[in-house]
């Protein structure tokens, strides 16, 4: 046997050598691994996962927030940083956070909370206000580094207090996880009345300690000069607080209870050694604080104290909404943008019903919900939403079209009104018309909702017929109806001249009813006064023009005048006829009407199609001309295919996807987004689909225009509709190949730019050829 003798250097080198060869094969696995993993996040990138709650936050209204909510869910809970101001609530330029308040609906706010430390603040403090020291408040500075925020989950770290806040929410719940450090003075404030876009007046208040892990109160609040309503709430704590203390203007109450008609709050401590978390979850009703408990209970308890599972939960229940529509071949902002702007749509309407049905009505009476119906949904008005969000809606979530029906028919059989914009269950009277009757119309018209008809007819011909009064304390129905009716139109002394423009579509719906159940003497009569538009139509000028009492127009009118319009002007209510574009081409002549709309375009691209809210208080003399940054010159893109020039629809539906709408929080929108239409007009159109006059006649025209992604899917509800799915493929998709060249219906070649609603409802597959010049 030879033996080898080996030096001491070469087996250092050789050891050296296997070391390299093992970090570089274990380097080589990590990249490996890395690389796979990339690619498989690239292709498991779900729906979900590019919505950004954050888009517009420093442009959008205090019902558009980056907190935690339910698909129109009860509790909405969000970090707030603002005073009282129009768009109020979160500021993404502002970096600070004055507390998480649970409501966030239209003209609806209480029930803030805030984690902190230090000295004691009574106040929230504003954003001007200092952090530290005389006049400061509990509110704390931090960075958008680190802020977070997915659908159903919020959270942030707290600078000045070194806590990190987590929310999440289930629809009557709200869920927060509270990160505290080592501080002795660490604290959870309580309060009721806070900043909100409308204001808040406290009526009276109670916050209750029920024991050391538990508080109760309610506070009765007025919001807009019409919103009354009672909040309840119960909040639990998952360890035991050190104290309670109530606190008022003037300073801390000892006791178990602390009760003011201002300025009322408290708050629980947790002194500790050691970093630790407490969860704290509310229950609220705006029944009583029994029905608060029950809607804690109910909806947590599978849950427990366990935060993340809620978060799942959550999460789960937007990726079952929001998979509903899936798109490929686009852009990945504009995939965010999509399902950033489909998110919006489902997150303004506010549940107002509690787990056993019981809710508030507008009397403030306690009412319980019959067996078949399952929830009271409130909100903003239904003020054009007719365009968008009646499709997006119908095709989406059919179950919530029938749950707003039935909201409406509940209000009807309990209240004898419909109402416009049930906020809190109330009569807002807010906007013109009676635009909730487009939805009904259209629900019954697609056969989503087929119970109740005759009471839902019963309830929109009221609406058009019976002058209404004032109803505990609010406005019902169509105001100066029985001067429309027996003029024709609105005078400008009774009102503004759009009156007449809503109050003739709204006979419009209520004919297309009327048809439906073969009510032919109704039929007629309200289809031929839904041509009341035209009393209020100068042919001279080729505009809308207010009329007065005597019959003469106005003279010396300005076309771009706010006056006697609702955020709008002339200008553009003289296109608002969406029910009759086709008598509106014929009247105004088919060259001006054309014209003048190319003419708006082109003056409105420079200004990105947006006057924001301006359209309602700039001088006589400003000129907007197409604004879609509110709800009333929405449609615009989408008359050029009723004018013969449907590439023209075409370039101005993609040229305000692209330039109106963006990704960035400090934009998002560019207007007035109320209640998801902004949000729906953007999601529909990148789909390339438009619904004029809300889906209400038998013809169910759904008009086309150039789709924003190479294919797209929409899964439809077997318990309503017949198909599994509808398709929209685009071939030859690119960026430049905005126009369509030919489109083909399930193999067969269309001539028009639209399709009806059974084609998509009955599942197919809608073709569209791209091409990058308008075909001639």
């Amino acid at each position: 046997m030879v033996q080898t003798v080996t030096s001491p250097d070469f087996l250092k080198r050789s050891r050296i050598m296997k070391e390299m060869k093992a970090y570089l094969r274990t380097c080589c696995i990590s990249c490996m691994a890395a690389l796979a993993g990339m690619a498989a996040g690239a292709q498991q990138r779900q729906p979900i996962d590019y919505v950004d709650p954050m888009i517009g936050t420093s442009n959008s209204r205090w019902m558009l927030f980056p907190g935690a909510t339910m698909p129109n869910g009860m509790v909405k809970l969000s970090p707030d940083n603002q005073r009282n101001v129009w768009q109020g609530g979160y500021e993404y330029s502002i970096g600070s956070i004055h507390g998480f308040s649970h409501i966030h609906g239209w003209t609806m706010a209480g029930l803030l909370t805030m984690p902190t430390n230090g000295d004691l603040a009574l106040t929230p403090g504003l954003p001007d206000d200092p952090f530290k020291g005389a006049g400061a408040g509990y509110h704390s500075r931090f960075r958008h580094e680190d802020e977070k925020a997915t659908p159903g989950y919020y959270a942030v770290y707290l600078m000045d207090s070194r806590i990190k806040a987590e929310l999440t929410a289930t629809e009557r719940t709200g869920v927060q996880r509270y990160s505290f450090p080592a501080d002795p003075s660490n604290r959870v404030m309580i309060q009721l009345n806070l900043p909100s876009e409308y204001g808040m007046e406290l009526k009276d208040a109670v916050i209750t300690r029920v024991n050391n892990q538990e508080v109760e109160g309610f506070a009765h609040t007025v919001t807009a000069g019409f919103n009354d309503y009672h909040l309840y709430f119960v909040m639990q704590f998952s360890k035991p607080f050190a104290a309670f203390h109530g606190f008022t203007g003037q300073g801390t109450t000892d006791g178990d209870t602390a009760r003011l008609k201002d300025g009322i709050g408290a708050y629980v401590s947790f002194p500790t050694t050691m970093p630790q978390q407490v969860v704290v979850r509310t229950g609220i009703s705006f029944v009583s604080a029994t029905q608060a408990r029950l809607n804690l209970q109910t909806e947590l308890k599978d849950f427990g104290w366990n935060f993340d599972a809620v978060v799942a939960h959550s999460r789960n229940t937007w990726s079952a909404l929001l998979n509903t529509i899936s798109v490929n071949g686009g852009s990945e902002e504009n995939k965010t943008k999509f399902y950033t702007n489909l998110y919006r749509c489902f997150t303004a309407k506010m549940i107002m019903s509690d787990v056993n049905g019981k809710y508030r009505d507008a009397c403030e009476k306690e009412q319980q919900l019959p067996a078949g119906r399952k929830v009271m949904i409130g909100g903003d008005a239904y003020w054009n939403s007719f365009w968008n969000l009646n499709l997006l809606w119908t095709l989406a979530t059919p179950e919530l079209v029938e749950q707003l029906v039935d909201t409406q028919l509940e209000l009807f059989e309990k209240m004898g009104w419909l109402s416009k914009g049930p906020a809190g269950i109330e009569y807002s009277g807010i906007m013109e018309g009676s635009h909730q009757m487009a939805l009904m119309a259209s629900a019954y018209r697609k056969g989503i909702v087929k119970k109740d008809v005759e009471t839902a007819y019963a309830a929109m011909k009221k609406h058009v017929t019976v002058e209404p009064q004032p109803l505990c304390g609010g406005n019902p129905g169509n105001p100066q109806i029985s001067v429309y009716a027996e003029k024709g139109f609105v005078p400008v002394e009774k009102g503004v001249t759009s009156k007449t423009l809503d109050y003739a579509y709204d006979d419009w719906c209520v004919a297309q009813m009327a048809q439906l159940l073969n009510k032919k003497e109704d039929y007629r009569f309200f289809l031929k006064r839904s041509a009341s538009w035209k009393n209020v139509f100068d042919t001279a000028r080729g505009y809308v023009v207010p009329r007065k009492a005597d019959g003469a127009f106005m003279d010396g009118f300005d076309r771009f005048s706010v006056n006697h319009f609702i955020e709008g002007n002339s200008w553009q209510y003289s296109f608002y006829v969406p029910h009759d574009v086709e008598g509106l081409v014929r009247l105004m002549k088919p060259e001006r009407f054309l014209s003048r709309l190319k003419e708006g375009f082109e003056k409105s691209e420079f200004y990105r199609f947006a006057a924001h809210a301006l359209d309602r208080t700039m001088g006589q003399s400003a000129e907007y001309y197409i604004n879609h940054g509110n709800e009333v010159n929405m449609q615009a893109a989408y008359l050029f295919n009723y004018a013969g020039r449907p590439d023209l629809t075409q370039y101005y539906t993609r040229r305000i996807l692209d330039v109106f709408y963006d990704a960035s929080p400090y934009v998002g929108w560019n207007g007035d987004e109320d209640e998801g239409q902004m949000g729906a007009w953007f999601v529909m159109s990148a789909l390339g689909l438009f619904e004029m006059n809300g889906g209400t006649d038998e013809n169910q025209r759904v008009d086309i225009t150039s789709p924003l992604f190479s294919e797209a899917r929409i899964r439809l509800n077997n318990a309503y509709y017949k198909g599994k799915e509808f398709v929209i493929r685009a071939y030859d998709h690119t960026p430049g190949n905005i126009y369509i060249r030919s489109m083909k219906l399930n193999g067969k070649t269309l001539k028009e730019h639209y399709i009806r609603f059974n084609d998509i409802v009955n599942g197919g597959l809608l073709e569209l050829y791209m091409t990058a010049t308008p075909p001639r």
